[in-house]
């Protein structure tokens, strides 16, 4: 039996984070999240993003990773839906306190740290990847076409 597709697409935004400026973040990706979903033509999916501190983050790469340090973002695919409704995409979760810290080394605002975050692990959610260097470039182009600028990888990335 084939499932309905729906027609919309749904975020779950998570903030765990303290802060009134987080959560204003939050928010913020939450609209900047479906626009992204769109822009690439996915309908009737369900993505949960969560903004993080770096322990948290850490933790989380240390569990499912092994890698036990902070890190910018991570990403994880879903599963098959087990019945109708909105097909489950993945989770995205983005540190809030790397992006506030490379933000200001960088000299660029925070939204824009995000948002490129956000691209970045949007797109290896739908199996983008940047081990070889033609995939970065390609990947380097997808976030580019998403952000409306250059993203987290340069096309010469290897």
């Amino acid at each position: 039996m084939k499932k309905a597709k729906a027609s919309r697409n749904r975020v779950l935004t998570t903030v765990g984070v303290r802060g009134g400026a987080a959560l204003v973040h939050g928010q913020r990706l939450h609209g900047v999240a479906l626009r992204f979903l769109r822009k690439v033509g996915l309908r009737g999916v369900e993505l949960s993003l969560s903004l993080v501190s770096d322990a948290a983050i850490q933790a989380t790469n240390r569990d499912w990773r092994g890698k036990d340090k902070p890190t910018d973002v991570l990403s994880f695919p879903a599963g098959d839906s087990p019945g109708p409704g909105l097909e489950p995409l993945g989770d995205v979760v983005l540190s809030w306190d790397t992006a506030r810290r490379v933000a200001k080394q960088e000299g660029v605002s925070v939204e824009r740290e995000l948002d490129r975050y956000l691209a970045h692990g949007l797109l290896h959610l739908l199996g983008h990847d940047h081990h070889r260097a033609a995939d970065a470039r390609r990947m380097a182009q997808a976030e580019a076409a998403l952000l409306g600028r250059g993203g987290m990888l340069s096309p010469r990335d290897e």
